[in-house]
């Protein structure tokens, strides 16, 4: 039987992180053991399929993620050690023991040889494996390094950080930047969208800032969801985002004019930990505290048309289900979803 997505996969341990293969149908997971796994996914039922396992960070992995060509697939581990394995067997094919001084939290592949990693401390590490080794070092946020963005030209990385700044670095001159003001709340993602002229960061107050491209200084916006908050972020197309919150409601959330969509779907009360789209944009994975990966249909936030008028919403009113699978357990899982656009006057207001 085929099925409009993927089975839910069960997990032994929660997964901290997970990453889709940028031109496969494979998933890979993290989780709170440090044991890393790679299944093939397909909306066939009963196609899942685990296809290795690895064990060797010693502490919980934090994060995933795939080379640009696939072939690789990097974790990061509270050990402080990065791990690079080949894809097509999980054999670990690189190691740094003690990459960081601090347990490391999140890793971003830039290009083919180059790679950055964020740990609890703040600190920033720039890597090229041509040489084996750094070819930047900075520390210049003070809480922990959430998650990381890079330009198209991978020239420019963003990195998100629990003092609640934006930090910019150059990694083609491999020198630190600036850091934006700090925002309220502890900012915990970063994605680009409209075509690399605005950056978003969501934070765990519930609010989503914007940053203009050429002003990293101060947010050209904010816009607060009625979240308990923003954990993680991935973009689906150039306006809109999906965001997971410790509710375990996944929001479509168009940005520019600022509107929250409706319920892409749920963990029902589990903090979600970590979203990822497939190739295409027309699935959406999710992990969260009940030990599973699902699945969501995104195909529809493609084709939705948001204009500046807001409606008049009746307050209380339940999110809008953008999925099948977004209605929970029916009419009461919603019953005390309030409606979540409020919006909150700032500079740059709902213009681009």
């Amino acid at each position: 039987r085929v099925r409009d997505t993927p089975e839910d996969i069960c997990l032994e341990a929660t997964a901290n992180a997970i990453a889709l293969h940028p031109a496969r149908s494979l998933l890979a997971a993290g989780d709170v053991d440090g044991d890393v796994y790679l299944y093939s996914y397909s909306c066939t039922e009963g196609e899942n399929r685990q296809l290795w396992s690895s064990g060797h960070h010693l502490k919980s992995c934090r994060d995933v993620a795939f080379s640009q060509d696939g072939q690789k697939l990097f974790t990061v581990s509270k050990d402080k050690s990065i791990h690079i394995l080949t894809v097509e067997e999980g054999r670990l094919e690189t190691r740094f023991p003690k990459a960081h001084s601090s347990a490391l939290n999140c890793v971003l592949p830039i290009d083919d040889h180059v790679f950055a990693t964020g740990d609890d401390s703040g600190a920033l590490k720039v890597w090229d494996l041509r040489k084996g080794d750094t070819v930047l070092e900075a520390h210049q946020q003070e809480e922990y390094i959430s998650a990381m963005a890079v330009d198209s030209n991978g020239k420019i990385l963003l990195t998100a950080s629990g003092d609640g700044t934006l930090g910019v670095f150059n990694v083609k001159r491999r020198r630190f930047d600036l850091l934006s003001e700090p925002q309220n709340g502890d900012l915990t993602s970063v994605v680009l969208l409209k075509r690399g002229k605005k950056v978003a960061c969501g934070s765990s107050e519930g609010t989503i800032y914007l940053f203009n491209w050429d002003g990293f200084g101060a947010a050209s916006d904010r816009f607060a969801l009625r979240a308990e908050s923003v954990d993680c972020m991935v973009p689906i197309t150039e306006s809109i985002v999906c965001v997971g919150s410790l509710d375990g409601v996944i929001r479509a959330v168009n940005v520019l004019p600022n509107r929250v969509l409706g319920c892409v779907g749920q963990h029902l009360g589990e903090p979600i930990e970590q979203l990822a789209v497939a190739p295409g944009g027309r699935l959406l994975a999710s992990c969260a505290h009940d030990q599973k990966v699902k699945f969501w249909d995104v195909s529809a936030l493609e084709g939705l048309l948001v204009d500046d008028y807001r409606k008049k919403k009746k307050k209380g009113g339940p999110l809008r289900a953008l999925s099948s699978k977004a209605v929970g357990s029916g009419e009461d899982f919603f019953a005390d979803l309030r409606d979540e656009a409020e919006p909150e006057a700032a500079a740059g207001g709902d213009s681009d």
